[in-house]
């Protein structure tokens, strides 16, 4: 099934138990494009994140009402397929999780999983992933070495790599830069900007400064709810409610 790089969010209220966690979400996220999420902690960002691929399928007690239309498929219809939507939307965490393996079996491990199994083919793929995030350079001649020995900034990055493996539309960061120093994260915030040129990528970041540096949209969420959405340069520069402009000057509280 092929979903699509364009998403659209309508009437999207979440519950965890009795708890409101997203109110009356409508959003459009533009192909080709950086998206970043920001707000203070628990104001609903990296839920509606998770939602997008079905992650809070897996949340004990949690529902969801409304549509997330990825594509022309909403993919809350319960008749999709959760596998193959997350082939077609991949997720980078907060904290780089690389499998306990090679940096090639990393890559390699989507692609097998959903059929691949001739050598020149995932060799190509493993190449062209590690390209893609921009550290094939670094890794090439030791792609036999276990993925837990790389530095953090490197984790990261072939975590991005293996999320691009499996070939999806869409790419969603949690916070991908959050746990990794300066220069680490500039690699992957140059990384990000060339990967738009191909993917659609939606970002949550607590960092003011990377949201400008690299965001194409921004939204602000407060208490479950959008606050504001718009180009990232008027939202920053020209917020159009108080309650942005009380955040992103610091004055919050």
């Amino acid at each position: 099934m092929n979903f699509g790089k364009q998403i659209k969010i309508e009437n999207l209220d979440l519950f965890y138990g009795n708890f409101h966690a997203l109110k009356g979400i409508n959003l459009g996220i533009n192909e080709n494009e950086i998206t970043a999420f920001i707000g203070p902690s628990g104001c609903g960002k990296s839920t509606l994140l998770k939602s997008i691929n079905r992650m809070n399928d897996m949340v004990e007690g949690c529902r969801i009402t409304g549509k997330i239309m990825v594509g022309g498929c909403d993919i809350l219809d319960r008749r999709v397929d959760v596998n193959s939507l997350r082939k077609n939307v991949g997720m980078v965490f907060q904290k780089p999780n690389p499998f306990p393996m090679s940096i090639y079996d990393n890559i390699a491990y989507g692609p097998r999983t959903h059929g691949m199994k001739k050598k020149a083919e995932l060799d190509e793929i493993v190449e062209k992933s590690l390209r893609n995030a921009a550290i094939w350079d670094e890794l090439k001649d030791d792609l036999k070495k276990s993925a837990l020995a790389l530095s953090g900034g490197q984790q990261q990055r072939l975590c991005i790599a293996r999320a691009l493996a499996v070939q999806p539309e869409i790419l969603l960061m949690d916070e991908p830069t959050s746990a990794l120093d300066p220069i680490s994260t500039s690699k992957i915030e140059d990384c990000v900007l060339e990967l738009k040129k191909k993917y659609t990528i939606v970002i949550v970041t607590h960092n003011m400064q990377q949201a400008v540096r690299i965001s194409d949209r921004t939204v602000f969420f407060l208490l479950g709810e959008i606050v504001e959405v718009g180009r990232t340069e008027q939202v920053f520069s020209r917020p159009k409610m108080k309650r942005t402009e009380d955040y992103i000057t610091g004055r919050f509280g």
